[in-house]
């Protein structure tokens, strides 16, 4: 358990504006990770090895992508006892994301809403932070997250792509391709059948091309969202098999608002994350573990806010899974809690 509980912490967080908090919360990581008020925070790591895409998670609990978009505080979140933390979206150039205010919480339903639209510092300084992590010398798993710009035009995303997994390729355990951010204008449309074999051929044939260079093949997996219907997942299933994919991340943050109707901040723009996807994320876990059989990596990501929650993510068809807004609610108590019930429940 952290030395600090951040039942103390949490009502001066929530006492500021949501981004506000954020950016406090991530400096002060970014600052203290390393030293000893590291200890403030940090979780012993419950051993739960599992083997995925041939790499070994040293447990089962992560860190969602999109947290820490620049990779600056990958020791401090890792300390929290996460056996894997993923980074970004990070873009081949810095962009300054949607205008503000652009995050929002509805904490009636442990939720947030986001419209960030991938603001980062751009792919040099990301790399260049990666670089000076130590995570993965711990022995823990490191995935990069890539995007594209938001002034590419759609047609052109496949470039983006191809820049951002040619820089992060010899610093990642594997590589999320996002195509399922509800905040870069027609993002989501590269989950369509057509778009996505041409973005996955590509990617595919980059990737085998790096691999020949830096003598090993990094694992790729897909982001994908929880507005999908059946058909849809089918598809996206399919396409991901044809070219050699390694994984699926499931899922982003949701377009609906059905479970926080009438709650302030409920028609703000955005993705809805937090206790209002869980059922949704679950629902495409299912679909994709039936599509997929059994030996597909699955990544299951969406409202996890317990233990319970971690576990009934895994039993959906998930391999591991990823937290985010839980830790906003919870803190990082909830990362060895999660950790330690799938262990136990398994």
């Amino acid at each position: 358990m952290s030395l600090l509980p951040y039942a103390l912490a949490r009502p001066f967080l929530f006492g500021l504006e949501a981004e506000a908090a954020h950016e406090l919360t991530m400096h002060s990581l970014a600052r203290a990770q390393g030293t000893p008020l590291e200890w403030a925070w940090c979780n012993s790591l419950v051993e739960d090895p599992v083997e995925l895409a041939g790499l070994k998670f040293p447990n089962r609990v992560g860190l969602a992508a999109g947290l820490d978009k620049n990779a600056r505080c990958i020791d401090g979140l890792g300390a929290m006892g996460f056996g894997f933390v993923e980074v970004g979206t990070v873009t081949p150039l810095a962009q300054p994301g949607n205008p503000k205010p652009r995050m929002f919480r509805i904490p009636q339903r442990q939720a947030l809403i986001n419209r960030l639209g991938f603001n980062n510092d751009g792919l040099d300084a990301f790399v260049a932070n990666v670089q000076r992590a130590s995570f993965r010398k711990k022995g823990r798993i490191l995935g990069l997250n890539i995007g594209k710009n938001a002034a590419t035009p759609i047609e052109n995303a496949t470039a983006d792509y191809l820049a951002c997994l040619d820089g992060v390729y010899p610093h990642a355990d594997y590589v999320t391709v996002n195509i399922s951010s509800p905040n870069t204008k027609n993002l989501r449309a590269l989950q369509s059948d057509e778009a996505l074999d041409a973005l996955l051929s590509a990617l595919a044939a980059r990737r085998e091309a790096l691999a020949t260079q830096h003598g090993r093949r990094v694992p790729l997996f897909v982001k994908i969202a929880p507005d999908l219907d059946e058909a849809q997942v089918d598809v996206i299933a399919a396409t991901l098999q044809r070219h050699g994919m390694d994984g699926v991340v499931a899922t982003n943050t949701t377009l609906s608002r059905d479970a926080v109707q009438g709650l302030p901040h409920a028609q703000e723009a955005g993705g809805l994350s937090g206790a209002p996807v869980f059922e949704a994320s679950n629902r495409v876990i299912g679909q994709l573990r039936a599509a997929l059989g059994k030996g597909f990596p699955i990544i299951g990501v969406g409202g996890i806010l317990s233990g319970a929650d971690a576990l009934a993510k895994i039993r959906a068809g998930a391999d591991v899974v990823q937290i985010y807004t839980g830790l906003i609610y919870r803190g990082p108590d909830i990362v060895r809690e999660a950790a330690l019930c799938i262990k136990n429940g398994l």
